[in-house]
């Protein structure tokens, strides 16, 4: 810990020639970082050449939504409030670390959870490192402007980053058909908790080969002479650009293929070093995990690599087959990506080439197997003018996973039934998990220091079934009153840390029911919307008696070209002015849409909530973190019986829970029988007076009433379109079952002593969904490497 104090002093004096005392919040993070750098230099290097004379993993992933890295690496390495109080005694609150931008390489669930299973991983001293991409600029930074999402980049290394280091010397080269660029990688240490191990997240940044033309910008020539380096940078600059249109497109191809190239020469080089050109270990020493789709053309691209080490195809592919494995996230069809084939040969036309070899290969085996004709064009990995890729990474991985039981189990029923009738014994479930050491131990020490307390130590920090001993103490009326003592003082912070970044008033005082996740039609931000009308009716009219006031909490992002998602956040925020300033109802009822929700406020946010709202359409949700990361800081679900909260109602009780709504099972049936949502919607008056709020006038849809954003909306729940049946996601049908469901956690909130037992037992039974759990599952199922 001195060593760290004393470092920090001698870079604050040799980088800015000031005390650390003086240094403004970025020097201080600048500085404070590089010293612990500098402090666990030696552990990583040992880490690395530990890995290196073993089997190792790597987790391929888009994204890494890692958040603000400063107080989870202290946390981890034990010295956080030993850090706070030095710091304390220099005049500076530690506190400053929070005007730090999170480093936003993520969109979401999918990002969010390479981040918890690289931390995982680091703590149970798996041998996983990650790669990924060091996109310039974050997601975007949201604002709310008159009720609308606006969206503003998100320059995360203005400040500079002390966690990642530039290694230029292990540069590669990725060729395009068009254009050629250099990689480079930057490498984050991933700290373990309670141990000397440290994992790698490397990031590749794509740079020029040449970034300047001395000769064109002689002749006056600007953009010319810096052409070659936009194009290049251009390819990292953003995450997930909008792919609308055709140059979209190419890019976020280039994007996925600029990364997976890179990472693999990596790889090679690291084996080759070992090895020299005999590739027979290397699917005995290296697995490759496919965090969803986007990594997918790993697969030919390794191939290729191998090809030219002199190998025939079907070696090359045999060692591919055996590296890599696949985690699918989605049963939605617009998620399981497919490129046409014509675009592919366009940017990278040797990988078609070898993708066409291996769509081949996959058709003779299923000839061979005696697949009949009509399953096997089911099972075409190009199929036409269109690469599919969840067909190419299921049919090239040696393990297909799901992230949940139940969406495991659409995956054998539906979504790759044919695949799972020839390939069963690749398949298996990894439920999804989140480290409680970010998500428990770091943002809610009370809470933390109490489960410590209630358990007899803190070794739950490390092996979260430990938790469970927090069973033995959910009766007890003091235990219930600390919590609800810590939960009150949670919200607390939260309404200040609300206040500070969005100017809202919110009262402590009530019920805090929160629904913070991706905007996405399918996790039905609407509905939500639709229950608040709902309640809002009732109560004007005095129909709803013994309220308990809430404040209902939404954050959400909405991608870019998402029209309808856009309007979903206006709308929410035409509501939240109607109920926050009717007299009737502010006392009783508050609706607040946050900006720019992150993994920042996320920690702010999942330790205040009363309540968790998990309303996907049941089988849509593959399984879901937020859920876990709410009911670890005892919060209950409301929510659907989809994805990991069905696992969260077996593990708590489905009794301290509120599920709701047709399950998978009633929606098969709804959609056999023919449903009709503008029948029930006829039939109810209270239904159709909160849909109609969407065109009657009651709000203003930026002046189109009747005609914009809300009218498309409300077309959506009840009319057929060219794409999509009326009411895709069944909210009419579901509405009634929401209210009554939100209105029955409100009554039983009254009863404090009774609600309280509720959140302890969730979090007393949250043992399951640590990553800890999920990370050596994989470790030993899938990658067969070792661990703690």
């Amino acid at each position: 810990m001195g060593n760290i104090m004393e470092k920090l002093e001698l870079t604050a004096q040799s980088m800015y020639c000031k005390k650390v005392e003086e240094l403004t919040p970025s020097e201080l993070h600048l500085s404070l970082g590089k010293a612990v750098m500098g402090e666990i230099a030696p552990n990583w290097e040992a880490s690395k050449a530990k890995h290196n004379n073993n089997r190792r993993a790597y987790y391929f992933s888009a994204e890494f939504l890692m958040g603000r890295m400063m107080y989870n690496n202290l946390y981890c390495l034990g010295i956080l409030d030993d850090v706070k109080k030095l710091l304390k005694k220099k005049g500076v609150d530690i506190n400053v670390f929070e005007d730090i931008d999170d480093a936003a390489l993520g969109n979401g669930g999918l990002g969010r959870l390479a981040a918890c299973y690289l931390d995982s991983a680091a703590t149970q001293e798996v041998p996983l490192d990650g790669y990924g991409i060091r996109y310039k600029y974050g997601l975007f930074k949201q604002l709310i402007k008159d009720g609308y999402q606006v969206e503003v980049s998100d320059n995360w290394q203005r400040f500079e980053d002390p966690w990642c280091l530039r290694r230029e010397d292990e540069a590669v080269l990725v060729s395009f058909k068009d254009q050629t660029v250099r990689a480079i990688p930057y490498d984050m240490a991933v700290i373990g908790c309670k141990t000397s191990n440290i994992n790698t997240l490397r990031l590749w940044q794509a740079e020029a080969v040449n970034d300047f033309d001395f000769t064109a910008f002689n002749d006056t020539e600007y953009d010319k002479a810096v052409k070659e380096k936009n194009d290049a940078e251009n390819i990292t600059k953003v995450l997930y650009p909008n792919d609308n249109k055709y140059e979209g497109k190419v890019l976020r191809l280039k994007q996925q293929y600029f990364f997976c190239s890179a990472s693999l020469q990596d790889i090679m080089r690291r084996y080759k070093a070992k090895h020299g050109n005999d590739f027979s270990y290397f699917a005995k020493e290296n697995a490759i995990q496919l965090n969803d789709t986007h990594p997918v053309s790993c697969v030919p691209e390794l191939v290729r690599l191998l090809m030219l080490e002199n190998m025939n195809f079907d070696e090359a592919f045999e060692i591919a087959r055996k590296t890599c494995a696949y985690t699918n996230h989605t049963v939605l069809g617009e998620a399981l990506e497919k490129w046409p084939a014509d675009l592919m040969t366009q940017v990278v036309p040797e990988i078609y080439h070898i993708i066409c070899l291996i769509a081949n290969k996959c058709q003779e085996e299923l000839t061979a197997k005696g697949i009949s004709e009509d399953m096997k064009a089911k099972m075409r990995i190009v199929d036409g003018n269109v690469v599919h890729m969840a067909r190419l990474a299921t049919y090239a991985s040696t393990y297909v996973n799901g992230v949940a039981q139940l969406h495991t189990e659409i995956l054998k029923d539906d979504v790759l039934k044919e695949w799972y009738q020839v390939y069963p014994e690749r398949f298996q479930n990894k439920t999804n998990g989140i480290t409680q050491r970010r998500w428990l131990g770091l943002c809610n020490p009370e809470l933390a220091a109490m489960i410590t307390d209630k358990v007899g130590s803190d070794e739950w920090l490390t092996d979260l079934s430990l938790i469970s001993k927090l069973n033995e103490s959910v009766n007890d009326t003091r235990t219930i009153n600390k919590f609800n003592t810590i939960k009150k003082k949670k919200k607390v912070q939260l309404a200040e840390y609300i206040k500070k970044m969005d100017g809202y008033d919110v009262n402590p005082d009530t019920i805090f029911d929160i629904q913070v996740k991706r905007l996405h039609e399918y996790k039905r931000q609407l509905l939500n919307a639709f229950s608040i009308m709902t309640i809002y009716y009732r109560l004007k009219e005095n129909k709803l008696k013994n309220w308990t006031p809430t404040t209902f909490i939404f954050g959400a992002k909405a991608a870019p070209g998402y029209a309808r998602a856009k309007a979903i956040i206006k709308y929410i925020n035409e509501i939240a002015n109607l109920v926050n300033n009717d007299p009737d109802t502010k006392d009783l009822l508050q609706v607040y849409f946050i900006s720019n929700y992150n993994v920042s406020y996320a920690e702010k946010i999942v330790v205040a909530a009363d309540i968790s709202e998990q309303t996907s359409t049941a089988g849509l949700e593959a399984s879901g973190t937020g859920n876990m990361k709410f009911m670890l800081n005892g919060a209950v679900t409301l929510g659907t019986y989809d994805g990991a909260n069905i696992e969260i109602a077996e593990c708590a009780g489905e009794e301290n829970e509120y599920i709701f709504g047709a399950r998978v099972e009633d929606i098969e049936k709804l959609k056999a029988e023919g449903y009709d949502p503008k029948k029930l919607y006829d039939a109810n008056p209270e239904i159709k007076r909160v849909v109609d709020t969407l065109i009657d006038g009651t709000f203003d849809d930026d002046g189109a009433q009747g005609e914009g954003s809300f009218k498309e909306l409300h077309d959506s729940l009840l009319k057929d379109s060219s794409w999509q049946k009326a009411d895709n996601y069944f909210l009419i049908y579901d509405l009634p079952l929401y209210v009554d469901a939100k209105i029955k956690a409100n009554a039983d909130y009254a009863d404090r002593k009774a609600f309280g037992k509720k959140c302890l037992m969730n979090i007393a039974n949250a043992g399951k969904f640590s990553s800890d759990r999920a990370i050596v599952e994989y470790a030993k199922e899938i990658w067969h490497v070792s661990h703690k």
